[in-house]
């Protein structure tokens, strides 16, 4: 195997270890603590995927500042749609 695919198995791996951990946070936690957790463990597949599928990790200085500016617009818009959600 290349050093790529070796690479990419280690990410897939990674990615298969943050699914096992997701599973395990929602039986194990509850409440506040448990969002936390998949919220972050949710955040770290998010850029293990942009950094190596997408390969931003490739790319120079627009277009990573794009791609960071539109997970931040997300964040904006996922941020507004709880707080709406939670005023009802």
């Amino acid at each position: 195997m290349s050093a790529v695919q070796w690479r990419l198995a280690g990410v897939w791996g990674a990615l298969v270890a943050l699914l096992s951990l997701t599973v395990g946070a929602s039986f194990l936690l509850t409440g506040a603590a448990s969002i936390v957790v998949s919220l972050g463990i949710a955040f770290a597949k998010a850029a293990l995927i942009f950094w190596f599928f997408m390969q931003l990790r490739g790319e120079h200085g627009l277009i990573r500042v794009f791609a960071v500016g539109a997970s931040v617009w997300l964040l904006i818009l996922f941020g507004l749609a709880s707080i709406d959600y939670a005023t009802r």
